[in-house]
């Protein structure tokens, strides 16, 4: 190799100022703008065509290298975001601080006495195992109480939504007749849920753990065979179980605005899917398994860094009617090529009624985003 090769192929190492961070990268210095933008889309949730590089009062140009562009050693470059353009859950901002949610004084009641108290609590008692459906929604609760687990097979319903609850026992097995479970908006971390309890539950159909900390599905999740819905949005997923294969009888698949950066190839097995969101997460990619899901109806992968689908799917998805491709880099271009694409904007069309929503972009490409409803 040449002195001048080496010296091509040479690292560099400039700052990218971007919404009150400093984003140190190393890059060969031959390499061009679209790539440093390629490089900053995970650190900055940013899509390529959404970036705008500044430096030293000039607009930087994909095409041109950053040697070209007098882009040296030590350099600062200023990112701006076009509006929208984005994967995830937006661009990663500085680091926010969290607060605890604050239940104000209108929710506050004076406390009943013992006797009073204890009646109320039978009554209470009496009614879940008469209705099957325990209602503890917005109660400021933070463990489940004892009580719930009196109910027994009598349970088919829980909801304990917008709470502060941060254990699920072992002791949710008691409730083996359990059709739905809701634990929206707890906080809920990894390490609050006994999965072998839950993993018990036989006949839940409806599993709902959105808005909490969740960083991880354990495999455990593939004993709920029974399970036809699966809610697990806002949270801080990275992945998807392989396990999730095993739930041959769900329908729907919410599980939006995570981190998730991989679909495991097995979500092809889960066979009897209609609806399936995978939007703002951090997806570049998808298993061409997906077009075994001949049931599916909508899917919805929006702000994501996806640059295409599987091959397949227009072809063998013969109900899909609802594809929202909103803020990812798939072009219209793209979607043309795909054997089937004809079949599917007629379903489309013919669904919605009205014709796609396209908005231009640079170089002449469409954002293709069809209808959510």
């Amino acid at each position: 190799m040449s002195k001048d090769d080496g010296e091509s192929s040479a690292d560099i190492n400039i700052t990218v100022k971007f919404s009150g961070r400093s984003i140190p990268i190393s890059i060969p210095k031959d390499s061009t703008i679209k790539q440093l933008k390629s490089h900053l889309q995970p650190l900055t949730n940013v899509l390529p065509r959404g970036q705008k590089l500044i430096f030293k009062g000039k607009l930087l140009v994909d095409a041109m290298t950053l040697k070209e562009s007098e882009v040296m050693n030590g350099a600062k470059l200023m990112l701006m975001a076009s509006q929208g353009l984005h994967q995830g859950g937006g661009p990663i901002l500085k680091e926010a601080q969290t607060r605890p949610i604050s239940r104000g004084k209108e929710t506050e009641y004076k406390r009943p006495d013992a006797r009073t108290e204890i009646v109320m609590e039978k009554d209470r008692l009496q009614r879940w195992k008469t209705t099957g459906v325990i209602a503890l929604a917005d109660c400021n609760l933070k463990a489940i109480p004892n009580e719930v687990w009196d109910c027994g097979s009598s349970a088919r319903v829980l909801d304990v939504n917008n709470n502060s609850i941060q254990d699920v026992p072992n002791k949710i097995s008691c409730l083996n007749s359990i059709q739905k479970l809701f634990l929206d908006g707890n906080g809920i971390s990894d390490e609050a849920i006994r999965w072998e309890g839950l993993a018990s539950l036989k006949y839940l159909t409806v599993l709902s753990f959105t808005r909490n900390q969740l960083m991880n599905l354990p495999s455990a999740l593939g004993s709920l065979t029974s399970l036809r819905q699966l809610h697990v949005a806002n949270n801080k997923l990275t992945s998807l179980p392989n396990e999730i294969g095993m739930l041959t009888r769900l329908e729907v698949l919410k599980a939006n605005n995570n981190r998730i950066t991989t679909v495991p190839e097995c979500i092809g097995e889960c066979s009897s899917l209609i609806e399936v969101d995978l939007s703002a997460n951090l997806l570049s990619e998808l298993p061409d398994t997906l077009g075994n899901l001949h049931n599916l109806k909508a899917l919805h992968l929006s702000n994501n860094g996806l640059k295409s689908l599987p091959c397949t799917l227009f072809k063998h998805c013969l109900q899909l009617a609802t594809l929202d491709l909103h803020n990812t880099e798939i072009t219209m271009d793209v979607l043309r090529q795909f054997e089937g694409w004809e079949e599917f904007d007629e379903r489309r069309r013919s669904k919605h009624q009205k014709q796609l929503d396209f908005r231009v972009v640079s170089s002449a490409q469409f954002d293709e985003g069809a209808d959510k409803n």
